[in-house]
């Protein structure tokens, strides 16, 4: 059972733009602290075998300028790495490449945190019609697989998978979620009611009660 209320509460997320050479993109950011250190987490994250226990299977050269392919997923070139302390790559997928950059820090108390940014040149009609929950669902999604992982002892986390997704659990943590991320559209000076309308059409189409 993965206790829904308690791992949405444990991330921050924050919706922003970023200006790169071709234009503004949209910034979506999730981060969360981890009952680990930075070593550990750094392992977690970036060790093939690893990553294919909490997120998904991945295939490729797992070094900087390498290229890694996630099953089913994004593809992508690792662009910057200074272990442990974070990594950054691109993200190809549906035809468009977009940018995570992946940073992790030690906590006071000895455990460490993850933040993930993901920064997209996005078409405005798309943002338009989904805004950041679009991606930060699936991002949401992740950082519950890493916490099972972690907690387990580095054992899988069968909860991450498609399966749960479509669960009475999944849907709720998916909805939560939403709710989440329209929370941090308004924060960023989104109008509440365009921010209301986005969450509404991504929570729909990630749990399939879209018309």
């Amino acid at each position: 059972m993965v206790e829904v209320t308690g791992q949405i509460n444990a991330v921050r997320r924050r919706v922003g733009e970023r200006v790169l050479e071709a234009g503004t993109a949209r910034t979506s950011t999730v981060s969360q602290v981890y009952d680990t250190d930075v070593e550990d987490l750094w392992d977690a994250v970036t060790t093939a075998e690893r990553v294919g226990r909490w997120f998904l299977p991945v295939s490729g050269d797992l070094r900087l300028g390498g290229r890694f392919e996630l099953e089913g997923n994004a593809s992508g070139t690792i662009e910057r790495c200074d272990p442990p302390k974070g990594f950054s790559a691109t993200w190809e997928y549906g035809g468009m490449t977009s940018w995570i950059e992946v940073r992790l820090s030690p906590e006071e108390d000895g455990r460490a945190r993850l933040e993930l940014e993901h920064i997209a040149h996005v078409d405005d009609d798309m943002w338009g019609q989904f805004g950041p929950a679009a991606v930060g669902i699936g991002w949401d999604q992740g950082l519950l697989g890493l916490a099972l992982h972690l907690s387990a002892g580095g054992a899988p986390g069968p909860e991450a998978g498609q399966e749960w997704a479509m669960s009475d659990e999944g849907r709720e943590f998916t909805r939560q979620s939403g709710e989440a991320w329209y929370r941090a559209h308004v924060e960023s000076g989104a109008d509440e009611s365009v921010a209301r309308a986005c969450a509404d059409r991504t929570i729909a189409a990630y749990t399939g009660s879209a018309e």
